[in-house]
């Protein structure tokens, strides 16, 4: 019978068992596929290389009751608890950090206004993503397994891309704030009032939480790539061309491209007003200047996440494509705080008086 012959939900999901066993050198079963020479072994161990490399789909129907492995922590046990030991002196140092600006700025009456509130908001999307990577990432590391349920999956994509999305959104509103404040700085308090800054903020969460429920809605309609993740977190892979789902993909592609063209503009247009006023040139550096270094910054370990699937097809490290996957989770939560801490005097101040 031709493996690719099988089309049974059953006969898929063993043949996708099979495939990410044998991706794993060290497993017994794959030694013993490659003594045999027979024709089923040779091509087995064919179709595992060629999915492993997204040659060819392992198309599975995963019901929620399905585990996938996490195949990205292959590492000895001391090994891994080195990385667990500096993982979590990370976490910690990561909640110390945005905590610290989070309660700095809502025990301050004088911090209560749009640049803060908007700060105080990149803060705590931080503290939310770093929930939805460092806790499990850590118990993975004390584990002799790495696994996944499929609600576990589903939960864990939809709080790293509503992360990774807020985050965009939030530095994007961010922008304007600062266009309007250098700008039109008379009108300032008219345009961002209370009420503009409430229906902001609510922008900012809904959009990206609405566009990956939507995202993941489509997801689980279509099977995936077998259930096993070469990643630290669960990132789902389709390998069937779903026209609806890429169409969609594309347009939220295209609403970020239009938010990052709105960010390029308002720099621009805030650079031009720096050139008359000495006044707008000490705001920009006291206020534009952290946001743009956080904002490039973000871009930057974003395209790394991008970088890291094209990678992870070459002969390239194992420990560099993760660090490149991961660090869009992880420097972002630490760079934030301590460029906004060091820069923004009223923050500073009040941290040394409460220190």
């Amino acid at each position: 019978m031709e493996l690719e012959s099988l089309t049974s939900g059953a006969d898929r999901r063993t043949l996708s068992r099979l495939l990410s066993i044998l991706d794993n050198d060290c497993h017994p079963l794959h030694t013993t596929f490659s003594k045999q020479k027979s024709m089923f072994s040779d091509r087995l161990l064919s179709l595992s290389c060629r999915t492993h490399f997204g040659y060819i789909p392992a198309l599975i129907d995963t019901p929620p009751a399905a585990a996938f492995s996490i195949s990205g922590l292959n590492e000895s046990k001391e090994n891994k608890n080195v990385i667990f030991a500096f993982s979590l002196q990370g976490y910690i140092f990561t909640l110390f950090l945005n905590l610290t600006i989070i309660i700095t700025i809502s025990l301050e009456k004088d911090l209560h206004q749009p640049m803060y509130i908007f700060l105080c908001n990149l803060c705590i999307n931080a503290l939310y993503g770093t929930l939805g990577l460092y806790p499990k990432f850590l118990y993975d590391l004390l584990s002799d397994t790495q696994n996944f349920s499929y609600i576990g999956c589903l939960l864990q994509n939809f709080v790293i891309l509503s992360y990774a999305l807020c985050e965009f959104t939030n530095l994007t509103v961010m922008a304007f704030d600062r266009y309007v404040a250098i700008c039109r700085p008379l009108h300032y308090h008219t345009i961002i009032t209370p009420v503009t800054t409430g229906k902001l903020l609510v922008f900012i969460w809904m959009v990206p939480c609405c566009s990956v429920v939507c995202s993941i809605l489509l997801i689980v309609r279509v099977p995936f790539c077998g259930i096993n993740i070469n990643a630290v977190y669960c990132k789902f892979v389709i390998c069937s061309g779903d026209s609806i789902f890429f169409a969609y993909n594309a347009a939220v592609t295209f609403i970020y491209l239009a938010m990052a063209m709105f960010v390029i503009y308002s720099y621009v247009k805030i650079l031009y007003a720096c050139r008359k006023s000495k006044q707008s040139q000490s705001k920009f550096i006291q206020t534009c200047l952290p946001h743009l270094i956080s904002y490039i910054n973000y871009i930057v370990v974003t395209l790394f996440e991008a970088f890291s699937t094209y990678f992870s097809r070459r002969d390239i490290p194992d420990w560099f494509n993760i660090v490149m996957s991961m660090a869009f989770l992880v420097t972002p939560p630490v760079v934030n705080p301590i460029i906004y801490g060091m820069n923004l005097r009223p923050i500073r101040t009040r941290i040394r008086k409460m220190l």
